[in-house]
C-alpha cells in the first residue's frame, strides 16, 4: 500500500468529492442492511409457529434486537388488523424501495468516483511526461527508448487496470464488511466471534498468492519494454534490415522476447485467477461452520430462533462478495505495484541539470564564451580533458578532428545538455550554472547533423518554441534558409505535414527547415554540428548558403568533417582524444604540418 501513496496524494485536491462518495456508500450500505433485516421478522411471523401475540424471547448471551423487535411488533399489529398476505405485500414494497435506494446511492458513489480516478491517472501521465522532458540528455543515452515508452504507456495502463480500477473496492468493501459484521455482532456475537477467528486464516492464504505476483509482474513489464525497443528499432531500421536480408534475424529476436513474455504472463494469470476461487472456497467453508454452530444454538433452545438464524446467514452471504472483491483487489494491486515501481523509478530519477534557486536571468550576450579547465566524463570514461579557450562575441570558431574526439560533447556543454565534471564554462564572465536554464538556451540556436522534425506541419516545425510566430515571420526565416521556394511548391505549402521524423521531405529539405527554425529564433550564439555531413553535393551547396547567411553577425561554434566549410573561420580548434591538439587559422595550421594538415591532405583541400 505504501507504493500507491503517490496516487492517493493526488486525491488531496478532491476532499469534498471524496466525502460525498463516502456518504453515498454509507447510505447504500444502510439501505442494504435495512432490506435484508426485514427478512427476520417476516420469516418469524409469516412462516413461523409463533403466535402473533407471543413476546419474542431474549436468549442469554444474545444481544437484544433493537431493530427486529419493533419490526416484529409492527407486523403483529398489521397482521392482526389485516392479514398475513397484506403484511407480506408491505414487506415486498419496503424491500424493493430500500433496494432501489441502495443501488441509487451506489451509482451516485461511482458517478462521483470515476472522474476522480481518471483525474489521478491524468495527473500521473502529466507528471511522468513532464519528468521525462526535464531529464538531461545523458539520461536518454543510458535508458532504452522502448523501456521508457513502456513506462509511459503500458505501465500507466497497468496502474489504471490493476490499481485505480479497484480504488472503490478499498473504500466501499471495508465499509460494507464493517457495517454487516457490526450488525451480525449485534444479532449474535458468539457466532460472529467464531467467524472472525477463521477469516484471518483465509486472508493469509490469499495474501500469499497475491504477494507472489509482484515479482513476476515486474519481470513481465521489463520484457514488454524490451519488446517495444525491438519494434522501435525495427521500424527505424527497416531499410537496413531489407538491404541485408536480416528480416528473419529480427523476427527471431522478436519471437524470443514474445514467447518469454507469453510464458511469464501465463504464470501471472494462473496465480491471479487462483485468488477468486480460493476466496470463494474459504467462504463456503466458513458458511458450513456457521451453519453447524448456529444450528446447534437453534436446536439447543437458547432462544436463537430459526428466523433470526436465517437472517444471520443472509447477512453473512452479503460479506462474502466484499471479502472476495478485496482479495481480488489485493491481488491486482500486487500486480499493479510492479508497474508503479517502474513509474516511480522514472519519476524519482535524479536530474543532474538543476537550476539554482536564485539563478540569474540573462537576455543578452555581450562579450565572450570561456572554457576554463573544462573536463567531462561519462561514468568512468573520460571524454574531455582540461580544455581552455575563449570564444569572443561575433567570431566563428570551428571544431575539427576525428570521430570520438569529443567535439559534439564539447558543444553540448554550452547549453547545459550536460554539465561539466570539473572546471567551468562562463558567458560574459559568469558561470553558466548561475543563469536560468531557459534564458541560457534562448541565447543559442542548434542545427545538428541529424535534422529533427516532428510529425506536424512545416509551419509548426519552423515556429517550434516561439509560442506561435506569424506566418509572415516563418516565411521570412524560410527565405533566409533557402527553404521558402520548395515549401511553396508543396501542395499545401506551409501546412504540409512533415511526416514521422520528417520522412516526407528530402534530407536537404529537412535540414533547411531546421535552419529556418534557428533563423526564426534569432539567437546571438549559433551551434552548428556537422549540419551538411549527411547531404549530397547539390543539397550541401544549398544548405551551406543558408548556413553562411545564418552565421552573419553571430557568434558561431561549428563542427565540421568537411574542412572546406570552415577554412574562413576566425579560429580552428583541432581536437584529439578529448584535448586541444592544435589551434589557429586555416593558414597557420597548414604551416604547422600537424594533425590539421594531414586531415586537409586526406580530403585534398588546399
Amino acid at each position: 500500500m505504501k507504493k500507491i501513496s503517490r496516487l492517493l496524494t493526488y486525491l488531496a485536491d478532491y476532499k469534498g468529492k471524496i466525502a460525498l462518495y463516502f456518504g453515498a456508500n454509507l447510505l447504500s450500505i444502510l439501505f442494504g442492511l435495512l432490506s435484508f433485516n426485514m427478512l427476520i421478522p417476516v420469516i418469524q411471523l409469516l412462516f413461523g409457529d409463533a403466535s402473533i401475540n407471543a413476546t419474542p424471547a431474549k436468549a442469554p448471551g444474545i444481544a437484544p434486537k433493537g431493530f427486529i423487535e419493533p419490526a416484529i411488533a409492527y407486523f403483529k399489529n398489521l397482521i392482526a388488523s389485516q392479514d398475513k398476505l397484506t403484511a407480506l405485500a408491505y414487506v415486498c414494497v419496503i424491500v424493493v424501495v430500500f433496494t432501489i435506494l441502495k443501488n441509487l446511492f451506489l451509482y451516485i458513489g461511482l458517478y462521483i468516483l470515476n472522474p476522480l480516478r481518471n483525474a489521478v491517472l491524468r495527473r500521473l501521465r502529466n507528471d511522468l511526461f513532464a519528468k521525462t522532458l526535464s531529464l538531461p540528455i545523458g539520461f536518454f543515452t543510458e535508458e532504452r527508448k522502448g523501456d521508457l515508452i513502456s513506462k509511459m504507456t503500458n505501465d500507466i495502463n497497468e496502474v489504471e487496470l490493476s490499481v485505480m480500477s479497484v480504488l472503490e473496492v478499498f473504500i466501499r468493501e471495508p465499509l460494507t464488511i464493517i457495517a454487516y459484521l457490526g450488525t451480525m455482532i449485534y444479532i449474535n456475537y458468539q457466532l460472529t466471534l467464531i467467524l472472525l477467528l477463521f477469516l484471518p486464516v483465509a486472508g493469509l492464504i490469499i495474501g500469499r498468492i497475491s504477494k507472489s505476483l509482484r515479482k513476476s509482474s515486474n519481470l513481465a513489464q521489463e520484457q514488454l519494454g524490451s519488446m517495444l525497443g525491438v519494434i522501435d528499432e525495427t521500424l527505424v531500421g527497416m531499410r537496413v534490415l531489407k538491404a541485408f536480408n536480416a528480416e528473419k534475424h529480427q523476427h527471431l529476436k522478436f519471437m524470443k522476447l514474445n514467447n518469454t513474455l507469453f510464458h511469464t504472463r501465463n504464470k501471472i494469470a494462473a496465480r491471479r485467477e487462483l485468488a477468486s476461487p480460493m476466496s470463494e472456497t474459504m467462504g463456503i467453508i466458513v458458511v458450513c461452520m456457521i451453519l453447524w454452530f448456529g444450528g446447534r444454538m437453534v436446536f439447543s433452545g437458547t432462544g436463537f430462533n430459526g428466523a433470526t438464524f436465517i437472517g444471520y446467514i443472509v447477512l453473512f452471504t452479503q460479506i462474502i462478495n466484499p471479502f472476495k472483491n478485496l482479495s481480488s483487489a489485493f491481488t491486482n494491486v500486487q500486480k499493479g505495484t510492479s508497474a508503479l515501481d517502474r513509474i516511480e523509478g522514472l519519476l524519482m530519477a535524479e536530474n543532474a541539470i538543476t537550476e539554482l534557486p536564485n539563478a540569474t536571468p540573462v537576455h543578452d550576450f555581450k562579450d565572450s564564451i570561456e572554457f576554463r579547465n573544462v573536463s567531462f566524463a561519462y561514468g568512468d570514461k573520460q571524454i574531455l580533458r582540461n580544455l581552455n579557450m575563449i570564444i569572443p562575441k561575433g567570431k566563428v570558431i570551428a571544431l575539427v578532428g576525428a570521430s570520438g574526439a569529443g567535439k559534439s560533447t564539447l558543444v553540448d556543454l554550452v547549453p547545459r545538455f550536460h554539465d561539466v565534471t570539473s572546471g567551468e564554462i562562463l558567458i560574459d564572465g559568469i558561470n553558466i550554472k548561475e543563469y536560468k536554464i531557459d534564458d541560457l538556451r534562448r541565447l543559442m540556436g542548434v542545427v545538428g547533423q541529424d535534422p529533427i522534425l516532428f510529425n506536424d506541419t512545416i509551419y509548426n516545425n519552423i515556429t517550434l518554441g516561439t509560442g506561435g510566430a506569424t506566418l509572415e515571420r516563418a516565411e521570412e526565416a524560410a527565405r533566409v534558409a533557402n527553404a521558402h521556394t520548395f515549401i511553396q511548391n508543396k501542395p499545401e505549402g506551409y501546412e504540409t505535414m512533415a511526416g514521422d521524423r520528417g520522412v516526407r521531405l528530402s534530407g536537404g529539405e529537412r535540414q533547411r527547415v531546421t535552419i529556418a527554425r534557428a533563423v526564426l529564433k534569432n539567437p546571438p550564439i549559433m551551434i552548428l554540428d556537422e549540419a551538411t555531413s549527411s547531404l549530397d553535393t547539390e543539397s550541401e551547396r544549398t544548405v551551406q548558403e543558408a548556413i553562411n547567411t545564418l552565421m552573419k553577425n553571430r557568434t558561431c561554434i561549428v563542427i565540421a568533417h568537411r574542412l572546406s566549410t570552415v577554412q574562413h573561420a576566425d579560429e580552428i580548434i583541432v581536437m584529439d582524444k578529448g584535448s586541444i591538439a592544435e589551434r589557429g587559422t586555416h593558414k597557420d595550421l597548414l604551416a604547422k604540418d600537424g594533425i590539421y594538415r594531414k586531415l586537409v591532405e586526406m580530403q585534398q583541400v588546399r
